[in-house]
């Protein structure tokens, strides 16, 4: 307990401590009083007591606190609700006296109305006995009555189910002649039935078998004439893929042979090989540098006044960057174009 006392209270003052175990406190008692009601606390304190500290001592004794008692001095609410219990408690002795008062009144009125009921019962009795055999009378008059009526009744219904009798027989004697007229109906529309199929067998179907054999016989023949077409579209491909096949190859042979030659070349003459495509190239540069000035439109110069104007001025720029090429092959490729020109041929 020491141990948990340290964890929870360490560096708290006393009344902090006070305030935990108060709050702890009052939150049981509160869960105590939620599954009670008022009357049985006010009545049973010594219950509510006992489950309180039963509930809340186990709870604090794992914060490290010891709960020695824990009693109710008093119990009482704004509202004088249990001040009102013992009122409620007056008003019924109040009551149950006043009841016992009525009760009293009330079991002297039924012994006066039980003795003048039992004078008029033996009056009533009388009276019924009378009723009783005049009721007698009338029940085996009726049941003669009905005996008479129910002879004659008879009488009339026996009338009555010989003549629906023979009118049924009748009705069933009119239904089988019905029946064996449209059993005849029905045999002679059978027999027209079969006329009809045989006539439209002879009419329709087999010319239209016929018809159907004639068209699937042409369709075979037309699926043999594609197959064979498709067959021959393929190997003509096929063929045809070949020969582009062997074109294909002897020109990769021949520009190969081309490209291993080139090589050879430059290995026996390298910086003239090399000058030989510079040269070659040097055409394309100038069309290309002179390029965008054939799809301009319009050409605007600005000029201070001194040297060549007009389009004079536009070709000397133009020959100004061809003149600086040779300079600028040398810086990309290091091989200098005047130079190559004086130096002796190398063979490998």
């Amino acid at each position: 307990m020491l141990a948990a006392a340290c964890q929870m209270f360490l560096g708290k003052t006393e009344a902090e401590i006070a305030h935990i175990a108060l709050e702890t406190l009052e939150g049981h008692q509160r869960a105590i009083m939620a599954h009670m009601t008022v009357e049985e606390i006010y009545k049973d304190r010594q219950k509510f007591s006992e489950q309180v500290f039963k509930v809340a001592s186990s709870d604090l004794v794992n914060m490290g606190i010891s709960v020695v008692s824990y009693t109710l001095k008093d119990i009482h609410d704004d509202q004088d609700y249990l001040h009102s219990l013992g009122k409620a408690r007056t008003a019924q002795v109040q009551k149950d006296a006043r009841i016992g008062e009525a009760e009293a009144k009330r079991d002297a009125g039924i012994r006066e109305a039980k003795a003048k009921q039992e004078k008029v019962s033996a009056q009533y009795l009388s009276e019924i006995e009378m009723a009783k055999a005049q009721r007698d009378y009338e029940l085996k008059k009726a049941t003669y009555d009905i005996e008479v009526n129910t002879r004659r009744a008879q009488a009339d219904l026996a009338y009555q189910l010989q003549v629906a009798k023979t009118k049924q027989q009748i009705e069933e004697q009119r239904v089988q002649v019905q029946v064996v007229e449209r059993a005849q109906q029905v045999a002679v529309q059978e027999q027209e039935i079969a006329r009809r199929e045989k006539e439209l067998e002879a009419r329709v179907r087999k010319p239209a078998e016929a018809e159907r054999y004639k068209l699937e016989r042409l369709a075979e023949a037309e699926k043999s004439q594609l197959i064979m077409q498709a067959e021959a579209e393929a190997e003509s491909v096929r063929m045809r893929g070949e020969a582009e096949a062997f074109a294909i190859g002897a020109r990769a042979r021949a520009e190969a042979e081309q490209m291993a030659k080139k090589a050879e070349a430059f290995q026996l003459y390298r910086e003239a090989a090399q000058l030989d495509m510079l040269l070659e190239k040097l055409p394309q540069v100038a069309e290309e540098i002179s390029g965008p000035l054939t799809s301009a439109n319009k050409i605007t110069l600005v000029s201070s006044g001194g040297g060549t104007m007009g389009a004079a001025k536009v070709t000397g720029e133009v020959l100004d960057i061809l003149t600086c090429l040779p300079e600028s092959v040398e810086r990309l490729t290091g091989v200098s174009i005047s130079q190559v020109n004086h130096k002796p041929l190398r063979t490998a």
